[in-house]
C-alpha cells in the first residue's frame, strides 16, 4: 500500500553499510556526488535553516589536499620521535600542529574511552598489526591523509552560530547522505582525522568565516580489500536508553 513501508526491510539495509577504508580508483560521476547529496537533504533541519556548507575535492584538488594533510602527518610523526625536543620543535615551527578541531587529539572521556579502545584493539588485530608495532600503526593512520584511496573526499563545515545544533543537522544530513551511497554501491568512510588543518581546506575552496569544519566523508567504489571487511561492534539500545529514577 502506498505510503507503507517494510521497517525490517530498511533495518537490514541500515544494518549493512560499514565504513570503508580503502577504495578502486574508479571515478564517482558527478550527478551521482549530486544525487547522494540531495538525498542527504530530505533530513530534518534546525528550522529549515541547514547550517552547513559542503566541499567537493575531487581530482587536482583533492590530490593537492591529500599531498598536504600526508606532508603535515610525516612532520608531526617527525616530532613524537624526538621526545621533549621534538614537540618545543614542532611548537617553534608550528607546521604539522592542528590549525583547527584540537579536540580531534584529545585523550577521550573516561565514560567513551571503552568504546574506543575496543574497536581500535578489534581493527588492529583484524588487520594484522600488533600494538607495539608503531611503524605500522602510523602507515595504517597515515591512510586517512590519502582518504583511503577515495576519489572524492567532502568536507563538512557548519555555521559557529548554532554551535551543537548544527553539529546536530550535520550528522542527519551526513547519515542520509551515506545511506543513499550505500544504496547505489558506493562506499564512505566519515572522518574527524583531516579537521584538525582546516586552513588548507580554505585554500582551496571560497568559505565564510562563519563555518568551521566539522569532518570529512571519504566516497567512492569499496575494494575488496581485508580492511572493508573489518565490522565494529555495535552496542544494544539499552546501553543508550536511560533508566528512569527511582523514588
Amino acid at each position: 500500500m502506498e505510503g507503507e513501508y517494510n521497517a525490517g526491510d530498511f533495518n537490514t539495509f541500515a544494518s549493512s553499510r560499514r565504513s570503508t577504508r580503502d577504495f578502486l580508483p574508479r571515478p564517482v560521476p558527478d550527478e551521482v556526488i549530486e544525487e547522494i547529496i540531495a538525498a542527504g537533504l530530505t533530513s530534518p533541519s534546525w528550522s529549515n535553516t541547514r547550517p552547513f556548507v559542503l566541499a567537493v575535492a575531487k581530482d587536482e584538488v583533492r590530490d593537492r589536499l591529500s599531498a598536504e594533510f600526508l606532508s603535515r602527518f610525516e612532520l608531526v610523526k617527525s616530532g613524537q620521535g624526538e621526545g621533549i625536543f621534538g614537540k618545543v620543535k614542532a611548537l617553534i615551527r608550528r607546521k604539522g600542529l592542528p590549525t583547527s578541531n584540537w579536540l580531534v587529539l584529545k585523550r577521550y572521556h573516561k565514560d567513551l574511552l571503552p568504546r574506543s579502545r575496543r574497536v581500535g584493539r578489534e581493527l588492529y588485530k583484524h588487520m594484522g598489526i600488533d600494538r607495539d608495532d608503531k611503524e605500522a600503526r602510523d602507515g595504517f593512520w597515515a591512510r586517512n591523509y590519502e582518504f583511503f584511496g577515495a576519489p572524492v573526499e567532502l568536507f563538512l563545515f557548519t555555521h559557529k552560530s548554532l554551535g551543537k545544533f548544527a553539529a546536530s543537522d550535520a550528522g542527519l544530513f551526513m547519515q542520509n547522505l551515506m545511506l543513499s551511497a550505500h544504496s547505489r554501491g558506493l562506499g564512505t568512510c566519515a572522518q574527524g582525522s583531516v579537521a584538525i588543518w582546516e586552513d588548507a581546506v580554505r585554500k582551496e575552496f571560497q568559505i565564510s568565516k562563519n563555518y568551521s569544519l566539522l569532518c570529512g566523508i571519504s566516497v567512492g567504489y569499496p575494494s575488496q580489500s581485508q580492511v572493508n571487511k573489518f565490522e565494529a561492534n555495535r552496542i544494544s539500545p539499552s546501553e543508550v536508553i536511560l533508566p528512569e529514577k527511582s523514588e
